[in-house]
């Protein structure tokens, strides 16, 4: 009887952590966000060669979502309509405060990609000839912008908007190319291929190149996110998905050139339009593919929106989660 007993606890037990284990079976779809951006590169590059349907397989289908704005990317995850997402460093930081930690950053994605272009017959060679001058930005509040503020404050400036003489604009970067033509702006801080499409045209004047257009180092321009209730009910699809995203950046790192023919035919079929190759192959060489949480650039955009206060408190260390890509 004793033996009887014994047994059919260790069925109950055993039953109990079967059941435990499989609880990421009625996952059916993972929904995964990312911009046709080339600091979006191993998102494309996976999407473009079907690498996470192979990953995960039948049971579990892929839905590619693409946004052009990180808050609207932000506002689909906290409606669970994304999963897991490619996105800029300070969306994701000012996401984290805004949720109260509902999502996290599991890995880095692309570093760098932004210049400093001066229009041709403006004198502006170094970052103190700023100084008067009206100078463009993609986006208030995104990478290039804090990365704008850093230089400016480093160089004893400031923007009008905080007492300073340098007026800051912004403009979509298609629009930025133009407003220089017209000599509405003097310079501009763009992400890539923007700079390497001014610079290979004459339209503009690098002034400041990818690795010194911040003061406090190479930003980070691109991370990966997760919802955090998805983390927490499915770790290892997310683990399966980190794995995917670690072999895609050594695949681009080793191999370039076919990787930008698989990213810009994305970044063609998403857009109508691909980049031509002698400004994506110069864009790329302003930006570092990675895996890597770049922790310090994270903290110093926040360091700087707080500054700004565009976040009311820093964010804890719980915003990265480097578990899964050590």
């Amino acid at each position: 009887m004793k033996r009887a007993s014994l047994f059919f606890m260790i069925c109950l037990l055993l039953s109990f952590l079967t059941a435990c284990g499989s609880k990421e079976t009625d996952l059916t779809q993972i929904n995964v966000a990312c911009f046709p951006n080339i600091t979006h590169a191993q998102a494309l590059l996976m999407k473009g060669q079907g690498t996470l349907e192979e990953v995960f397989g039948d049971d579990i289908k892929v839905n590619w979502v693409t946004f052009n704005a990180g808050p609207s990317e932000i506002e689909a995850m906290f409606a669970g309509q994304i999963d897991i997402g490619y996105i800029g460093p300070v969306p994701a930081l000012t996401g984290y405060i805004q949720s109260s930690g509902d999502l996290q950053i599991i890995a880095g994605a692309s570093n760098g990609g932004s210049v400093l272009v001066a229009r041709n017959d403006a004198d502006i060679w170094y970052p103190k000839d700023l100084d008067g001058k009206t100078v463009a930005i993609p986006q208030l509040g995104n990478t290039q912008h804090l990365s704008l503020l850093n230089l400016l404050t480093a160089n004893g400036l400031a923007p009008t908007t905080n007492g300073g003489t340098v007026s800051v604009v912004a403009a979509t970067n298609a629009d930025i190319a133009n407003l220089m033509d017209q000599g509405n702006i003097d310079a501009a801080l763009v992400p890539e291929p923007w700079g390497s499409i001014m610079e290979l045209s004459e339209r503009g004047r690098i002034v400041l190149d990818y690795d010194a257009v911040d003061p406090k180092g190479i930003p980070s321009t691109a991370v990966v996110i997760v919802r955090k209730d998805f983390l927490d009910a499915n770790p290892e699809a997310v683990a399966k998905f980190i794995a995917a995203h670690k072999d895609a950046t050594l695949y681009i790192n080793n191999h370039l050139a076919d990787s930008i023919e698989v990213i810009n035919s994305q970044i063609a079929l998403i857009t109508q339009k691909p980049i031509e190759d002698d400004i994506i192959f110069r864009a790329f060489e302003r930006l570092q593919i990675t895996y890597e949480i770049p922790v310090s650039s994270i903290m110093d955009f926040a360091q700087t929106c707080l500054e700004e206060k565009a976040i009311p408190r820093m964010p804890d260390e719980k915003i990265t989660n480097d578990s899964y890509v050590r």
